[in-house]
């Protein structure tokens, strides 16, 4: 039986009815002053219903006194915090805020809680020029939840902690204390040394078994929203993940779009990753079980949105000794393998340079090349020579590719004579095909095993651009930053999965794409079989996904395929032109077939097969 021929005006059918759908999904969005006013409606419904006592705001507690000789105020401390209403009668019981820095890294730690409560990074700034925080604002908190033998249950994060500043050897020290009485704490100890972005942190307690409910679980919860830093916030959002370690070395990360969750025991590390920045809290102490979610915040491209996906952690404590007692770490630093690497974690296994084999090429062959390469070159240069040295490398593959075409050519008029013999004998057809190309020493496989060997190489690649550091803020012609898009026009409009702008690294590469696939695609259509699905589309549909979709890519990645495809129609030139010689290869096919052809194994079975088959179509024929 006939295969059906691809319907190309079927498909472009149902790409017109999926492109009409979104575009009366998207036109068919209520505007943000519809949207404005539903809120407003459903507000005051929510109003309306609810009881006087429901609608009235309780005044939140500060668990502090401003006066420690105010005995009715302390009194009812002591009925709120128990034990631990003795931190909050001391001077310290503010909103005060003590700073550690050095030459790379400036936290500050609030008493209120003992947490970090602003992470800049000193030596980067955004796409507009402003200073990179990881934290601010209070979109991170760091809180234990715990219980106490007066029948207590207490956030730490709403609790203040006594501070003190001190230096050891070159490094500085932050003690923050929950005090129940001066031998009797909860500490939180930083430690930050020069020129590192990872600062030692230690929780510990002295003297609470008697005063923490050790019967109960203190649950560690560290929660974040991620802060937006560069000009595309949908294609930062997409590089923005929460990943970490468990198991004794895996590494697993959670999905990048909606909302996910999952539980993990032994976890060695949690990472907060925004694209190219991350805060990561490690420890010494292997968590035993963690609670792990992510939710992405961004629903479209807009300058308005400021933040990029909300992750938590919720992680159960051990207590040793009725005690608390675990040495961890803080990261906030640029997610770079040259940086992270310093510190012989493991942390380097956050960067999304892909699973497998794609990571091994990124790790050890293009990051360490392009690194030497942009030690001597300006990097947009750098980029082509590091992609005229990778196709010089696959040249001897597309050399491979385009004898295989060659071949598949000279043979067509003898192909097509065999269609037309056995045009009513598909079984005899495909035989007598598969026996020229044996005799002929030629396969249309011949021509695919080559293209298969480049995959891992060109997916190495489109992983390693958006995941290159050494490009962030880096320019080159046009690109004020080829790890973001190029703009050579604003629209005053955006247009769906496009944009609101115009990028010409894109429409270079797809220009080159299409010259690229009318070279290669059309003379493989040439010497297609019948029954085999009608591949011109591709020669539009490519580009056209390329000019569309890398829009908002990273133009070094756009910089990349323009090269990339430029060099490889120059080395498909010089090939046909000057290496291939089409006569001898004609000539040494008809030797071939000369010569008696040896079949093994495998196709000894095949043709073993097929004459069975063709046998039992016979039969079938004369009943």
């Amino acid at each position: 039986m006939e295969q059906k021929k691809f319907d190309p005006v079927q498909f472009i059918g149902i790409v017109l009815i999926a492109l009409i759908g979104t575009w009366w999904l998207y036109t068919s969005k209520p505007t943000p002053e519809e949207l404005e006013a539903e809120k407003e409606r459903q507000q005051q419904e929510q109003v309306e219903t609810q009881t006087p006592q429901e609608t009235t705001e309780a005044p939140k507690e500060t668990y502090a006194v401003t006066d420690p000789q105010d005995s009715l105020a302390v009194s009812k401390l002591q009925t709120k915090l128990g034990a631990f209403a003795y931190g909050a009668t001391l001077p310290s019981a503010t909103d005060a805020e003590t700073v550690l820095e050095n030459d790379v890294l400036y936290l500050k730690v609030s008493n209120k809680g003992g947490q970090i409560v602003e992470a800049r990074l000193k030596n980067y700034v955004t796409y507009d020029s402003i200073p990179v925080y990881l934290i601010k604002d209070k979109n991170s908190s760091f809180n234990i939840n715990f219980g106490t033998t007066d029948n207590h249950t207490l956030n730490t994060d709403q609790l203040y902690f006594q501070p003190v500043k001190s230096t050891s050897g070159d490094a500085q020290v932050l003690s923050m204390r929950l005090k129940v009485s001066e031998s009797k704490f909860l500490e939180y100890r930083y430690e930050l040394k020069p020129g590192s972005y990872m600062a030692d942190f230690t929780i510990r307690s002295q003297g609470l078994n008697d005063v923490i409910n050790t019967s109960q679980k203190a649950d560690l919860d560290w929660k974040m929203r991620t802060l937006r830093h560069a000009k595309s916030v949908t294609y930062e959002n997409r590089y923005t993940r929460l990943t970490y370690e468990h198991d004794g070395g895996k590494h697993s990360k959670l999905g990048v779009g909606g909302q996910d969750d999952e539980e993990e025991k032994d976890v060695t590390w949690i990472s907060y990753r925004q694209h190219f920045f991350s805060s990561i809290l490690l420890t010494d102490t292997a968590f035993k079980t963690v609670k792990l979610t992510s939710e992405d915040l961004v629903e479209e491209e807009s300058i308005e949105e400021k933040e990029l996906k909300a992750y938590s952690s919720t992680i159960p404590l051990e207590f040793n000794g009725g005690e608390l007692n675990y040495n961890m770490d803080w990261y906030f630093g640029p997610t770079d393998l040259k940086e992270m690497k310093k510190y012989d974690r493991g942390i380097q296994e956050s960067i999304p340079f892909g699973w497998g084999l794609f990571g091994w090429i990124n790790k050890y062959f293009f990051t360490p090349l392009f690194g030497f390469l942009s030690q001597y070159l300006p990097y947009g240069i750098a980029i082509i020579v590091m992609t005229i040295l990778v196709k010089i490398l696959l040249s001897f593959v597309q050399y491979k590719q385009y004898v295989s075409q060659a071949k598949m050519k000279v043979l067509k008029p003898e192909i097509a004579a065999l269609n037309e013999k056995y045009k009513d004998d598909a079984m005899k057809r495909q035989q007598e095909t598969m026996k020229l190309y044996s005799k002929a020493g030629a396969s249309p496989m011949a021509g695919c095993l080559p293209s298969l060997l480049q995959i891992p190489v060109f997916y190495a690649l489109f992983m390693f651009f958006p995941a290159a550091f050494a490009l962030r803020q880096k320019g080159f012609l046009w690109a004020d930053d080829l790890s973001s898009y190029d703009t050579i026009a604003e629209l005053p409009f955006n247009i769906p999965f496009y944009g609101d702008h115009v990028s010409l690294f894109p429409i270079l590469a797809s220009i080159a794409i299409f010259i690229y696939m009318l070279m290669t695609t059309g003379q493989q259509m040439q010497t297609s079989q019948p029954g085999m699905p009608n591949m011109k589309f591709l020669i539009y549909i490519s580009p056209l996904l390329m000019l569309v979709f890398f829009n908002n890519y990273a133009s070094g990645l756009s910089l990349y395929y323009f090269v990339s495809n430029l060099i490889t129609i120059f080395i498909m030139l010089v090939i046909k032109n000057y290496i291939i010689d089409e006569d001898k290869i004609h000539a040494q096919i008809e030797e071939n077939k000369k010569k008696p052809k040896k079949q093994n194994k495998f196709q000894r079975k095949m043709q073993e097969m097929m004459e069975q088959a063709e046998q039992q179509q016979k039969a079938k024929g004369k009943k």
